[in-house]
C-alpha cells in the first residue's frame, strides 16, 4: 500500500490566454487537502488532468502509485469523483441512472446507494430533469460513493447551493473522511467549506500554486493586524499586505506574525494593537492582489 494516494509533479497545460504552471500536489493516505482559487486559477483544469479527462502538456501523475492514463480503470474504481457539473439523461430517472453506472465499477454497493439516497431525500423513481441542482450533487455525490472508493475528488461540489445543503455534504464527506485511510482532494472558491473539512490547502492563482501549507499552520502564521496611526513601523509594518483604513485605523495581513510579534507587544499591551486570524479569504485576496 502506498503512503500518498497522489502524487503530481510539474503538470503544465497551455490554452490561448491561460497557462497552468508547473503545479506539483501530493496527497497522502487519510489526509483532505482543500484547492482554493479564484475562478479561472486553475483548479478544474487540475483536476480534470488528475481524472485524465485532459492531457497535460508536461508533467508526471500517479494516483496509488499507478499511472492514471494507462491504468485507467484501475485507478478510477478506486475513486469518487464529483466534476463541477452534473451530466445526466434527462429523461431517465434516478434508478436507471443507478443501473447505468453501476456497469462500470467492481464494487457498486446497491444497498449503499439507497441509504445515501434517503438520507439525501431522493427516491429511485425520481426523474433526473426534475431534480434540483441541489438534489443533482447529491446525487452525484451518492454515486461517487457507492462503490467504495479510497480517494473522492471533489471540483466545486458545493457552488451554487444553499448553506443548508452545502452543510448536508460536507458532513456526508466527514463521514466517508471518518476511515482514516480514505483521502479527499476539494476545490472550492468558498473557502468557508475548505476551512470546515480540510487538512491542508493549496492556493492557486494564475495557473501556480502560490502556497501550499497546513491549515493550523496558516491560522499560526497568518494574521489580520488592527492598528493605530503610528502604532506599527519598521519591519513590521513593512511585512503588512492588503492595508488599508479601517473603523479601527488601518488593519493589513501578514503572513509572518511569529516574525513580528515582539514589535507588536507594546501596542498589543496599550490597545492600539488588535491581532486577529487570517482568514483563507485574507489569504487569497493577498495574493490575487499580488501583494
Amino acid at each position: 500500500m502506498v503512503d500518498n494516494v497522489l502524487e503530481a509533479r510539474n503538470l503544465r497545460k497551455e490554452y490561448a490566454g491561460f497557462a497552468l504552471r508547473d503545479v506539483s500536489l501530493t496527497i497522502p493516505r487519510g489526509y483532505i487537502l482543500g484547492l482554493i482559487g479564484p475562478n479561472g486559477a486553475g483548479k478544474t483544469t487540475t483536476i480534470r488532468m488528475l481524472m485524465n479527462i485532459v492531457k497535460p502538456s508536461a508533467g508526471e501523475i500517479r494516483i496509488f502509485g499507478m499511472d492514471p492514463a494507462e491504468n485507467e480503470k484501475a485507478v478510477k474504481d478506486r475513486i469518487g469523483f464529483v466534476g463541477d457539473e452534473q451530466f445526466y439523461y434527462e429523461n431517465r430517472s434516478v434508478a436507471w441512472t443507478e443501473k447505468f453506472v453501476s456497469r462500470f465499477f467492481d464494487n457498486w454497493n446497491g444497498e449503499l446507494f439507497g441509504r445515501l439516497l434517503g438520507g439525501f431525500g431522493i427516491e429511485r423513481s425520481a426523474a433526473i430533469s426534475r431534480l434540483s441542482k441541489g438534489m443533482r450533487v447529491k446525487l452525484s455525490i451518492a454515486i461517487a460513493l457507492s462503490h467504495d472508493p479510497e480517494f473522492l475528488v471533489l471540483d466545486e461540489p458545493t457552488a451554487g447551493l444553499d448553506p443548508v445543503v452545502r452543510r448536508e455534504v460536507l458532513d456526508r464527506l466527514m463521514e466517508f473522511r471518518g476511515n482514516e485511510e480514505r483521502s479527499i482532494l476539494i476545490s472550492s472558491h468558498i473557502t468557508d467549506d475548505i476551512m470546515r473539512v480540510a487538512d491542508g490547502v493549496a492556493f492557486i492563482v494564475d495557473g501556480a500554486i502560490v502556497l501550499r501549507d497546513e491549515k493550523d499552520s496558516i491560522a499560526a502564521d497568518w494574521k489580520r493586524i488592527h492598528f493605530r496611526p503610528g502604532a506599527v513601523a519598521g519591519r513590521a509594518l513593512a511585512g503588512l499586505s492588503c492595508v488599508r483604513e479601517s473603523a479601527f485605523g488601518h488593519s493589513g495581513i501578514t503572513r509572518e506574525y511569529s516574525k513580528i510579534k515582539e514589535e507588536l507587544a507594546r501596542g498589543a499591551a496599550s490597545g492600539d494593537v488588535r491581532v486577529e486570524n487570517a482568514t483563507l479569504d485574507d489569504v487569497l485576496i493577498s495574493f490575487v492582489k499580488g501583494e
